[in-house]
């Protein structure tokens, strides 16, 4: 089974982005190591503070695109729910 994931990263002035993957692990490594030129990259946008997994590609799609549409204070009131220290969820995800 195939499985999608809506993704917000940050950087230390907290600068935010929002995407989509099939493959959290493989993106947010490239985040971290400006692997893909743009604004994650120009940003430093290298932390993990939030994340959310489907099985559907259309609706982690249309999940993506609200996220986008909202007002930042309402993103940071979704990470802050779960994460409200703002850690970087994929520290350990590396050695």
């Amino acid at each position: 089974m195939k499985h999608y994931y809506v993704y917000i990263m940050t950087n230390n002035s907290r600068t935010l982005y929002t995407g989509v993957t099939n493959n959290l692990e493989r993106r947010v490594y490239e985040h971290k190591n400006k692997l893909v030129a743009g604004f994650a990259s120009k940003y430093n946008i290298t932390m993990l503070v939030h994340y959310e997994e489907t099985n559907d590609v259309q609706e982690a799609l249309v999940r993506e695109k609200q996220i986008k549409g909202w007002l930042r204070s309402k993103k940071v009131t979704l990470i802050e729910a779960e994460n409200p220290e703002w850690k970087d969820l994929s520290l350990d995800w590396y050695f």
